[in-house]
């Protein structure tokens, strides 16, 4: 348990992610700033300086975001993942000036909200909220939690957290979760069937080839195919919610 900002931040229950999104983040900039943490699995700062333009088309939200290379704690690998229709909720009603650069203003609209300060809202939160062990950090051991005990692969979440290796993720997640390295293809659906029916089907990761000499870097991507046979895209990030609410 994290306390006083020392220990590990710890995963969050349904009860208490509820609790968070219904009663503790009243401000609506919030809601959807903890809700791309949670549902994009990323780090506070890759989520505060997402720009307008990585959430936002001229159509409104689009169906993936994406959290560019310079902003992740490797600077290795542009991700780009599925948005998942609670976050979309949470984006529209957000509504952001789309005329601006960063998606999550900071005081006084410039620049981006510093994590720092979203540290903060979340610590003020908790507090009102009688909520121990929580960091911003638990947002995304959640989500990456919550894939692993439904049974995805490690080898998927390992490209929608953008670990290096297996082993920093397998560290990464809570002692409940039993790690599944599955490789095979057939073997993975069945787990995931087994494990976390209705909810099989998981974002599955697209890795473009390696970039010629001064050119931009590799994007990773996350289309709507699933490890077992789907219907529709919204089907493809349901494992996560139905995970996360139950």
């Amino acid at each position: 348990m994290k306390i006083n900002r020392f220990g590990r931040a710890e995963i969050l229950s349904p009860d208490q992610i509820n609790l968070l999104f219904t009663e503790g983040f009243v401000n609506p900039r919030d809601r959807a700033l903890f809700d791309a943490c949670l549902y994009a699995a990323c780090r506070i700062n890759e989520a505060c300086t997402l720009a307008v333009k990585d959430v936002f088309g001229s159509n409104g939200v689009k169906g993936v975001l994406v959290l560019r290379c310079v902003n992740t704690k490797g600077k290795r690998d542009t991700r780009e993942i599925q948005v998942h229709p609670k976050l979309r909720q949470y984006l529209e009603e957000y509504n952001p000036n789309r005329r601006k650069e960063f998606l999550f203003r900071g005081r006084h609209g410039l620049g981006h909200i510093h994590k720092v300060s979203a540290d903060k809202i979340l610590r003020d939160t908790c507090v009102r909220l009688d909520i121990e062990g929580v960091s911003t950090h638990s947002f995304r051991r959640t989500a990456l939690t919550r894939m692993s005990d439904a049974g995805i692969p490690l080898r998927h979440i390992q490209e929608i957290s953008g670990h290096r290796t297996l082993a920093a993720l397998e560290r990464y997640l809570g002692r409940k979760s039993i790690p599944m390295p599955i490789t095979n293809a057939a073997a993975a659906t069945a787990g995931a069937v087994t494990l976390a029916t209705p909810a099989a089907a998981i974002p599955r990761p697209i890795i473009a080839k390696p970039p010629a000499s001064g050119s931009s870097p590799p994007t990773t991507k996350f289309c709507s195919k699933s490890l077992s046979s789907i219907k529709s895209t919204e089907e493809s990030v349901e494992f996560l919610s139905d995970s996360l609410m139950s």
